[in-house]
């Protein structure tokens, strides 16, 4: 497991932080040039806090303060009888860059998909985000696909044999 600053905490991120969440997600947002339908993020802040939806939102606090987040998701795939995880979206604030909260947020979701039994956890990003490329933990389980011209794929595997590449 990769070590972490002292002072920094993974958690969910509760119902009435909404407000230290949007400037995250919004940067998140404005780093891809992303556009959502309106009320897109509404509901996406209400599932993340519904028990019935299989998506869940985790946030690294520096000192109390939310500085990143990972939201990620469950979901069923024909390659195996158990889900899959597929982290979604990471982000990490300007201020809060080097600390290890992105590599932080990465092994928690792994501890999320291993503890709820998902043998794999899939994530993509763009060629061009080498922050994103860096952040990729070199195990052996753990490959890199080119899925285009614009996107990485990465996937770690949790068990033997969870279905194909």
């Amino acid at each position: 497991m990769i070590a972490k600053p002292a002072n920094v905490v993974i958690r969910p991120v509760g119902q009435g932080e909404r407000e230290a969440w949007e400037p995250l997600w919004n940067g998140y947002l404005a780093f891809y040039k992303a556009t959502l339908a309106p009320g897109a993020s509404d509901v996406a802040w209400q599932r993340f806090h519904d028990p019935d939806e299989p998506m869940f939102l985790l946030g690294a606090y520096v000192e109390g303060k939310l500085t990143g987040i990972v939201q990620y998701l469950f979901h069923r795939s024909s390659w195996t009888t158990g889900n899959y995880c597929y982290l979604q979206d990471l982000f990490v604030s300007d201020a809060a860059r080097g600390l290890g909260l992105g590599r932080a947020l990465i092994e928690a979701v792994y501890a999320k998909a291993k503890e709820a039994g998902a043998s794999r956890v899939h994530w993509l990003t763009q060629t061009s985000n080498a922050q994103a490329r860096i952040l990729r933990p070199g195990r052996r389980r753990f490959r890199v696909y080119a899925v285009s011209e614009d996107f990485l794929a990465f996937v770690k595997n949790n068990k033997k044999g969870s279905g194909h590449v």
